[in-house]
């Protein structure tokens, strides 16, 4: 079983920067697709940013250009670099995990494993 836990939200004023973490224990970290999702008030799901266990990366539209995933596989954590952030970032970000897996993945369902969130707030 696979415990992933995220860390780093918070509150900050719009253009600042976040990192947020997450921990995948319990599994084969090196070995699996890692993704960041969030959910705002009222909205659905959607995706932010995933990387695969080589590396390779893809980001939504809205994030491209201020976002970066990253991985440590030595720490079992990939971490979302947030940079130029907007008040429409406000939102959980949820971290996920797909064990054994070979690229990346963008949808909810290709994911296995998820954190329980943090709670990342821009005020304007």
């Amino acid at each position: 079983q696979v415990q992933v836990v995220e860390s780093g939200g918070g509150l900050v004023q719009a253009g600042g920067s976040l990192r947020l973490s997450c921990v995948a224990s319990g599994g084969t970290f090196s070995s699996s697709a890692m993704g960041w999702f969030r959910q705002a008030p009222g909205k659905e799901r959607e995706f932010v940013a995933a990387m695969s266990r080589r590396g390779t990366t893809t980001y939504a539209d809205s994030v491209k250009g201020r976002f970066t995933i990253s991985r440590d596989n030595a720490k079992n954590t990939v971490y979302l670099e947030m940079n130029s952030l907007k008040p429409e970032d406000t939102a959980v970000y949820l971290c996920a995990a797909r064990p054994s897996a070979v690229g990346y993945y963008t949808r909810s369902e290709d994911y296995k494993y998820w954190g329980q969130g943090t709670q990342v707030t821009i005020s304007s």
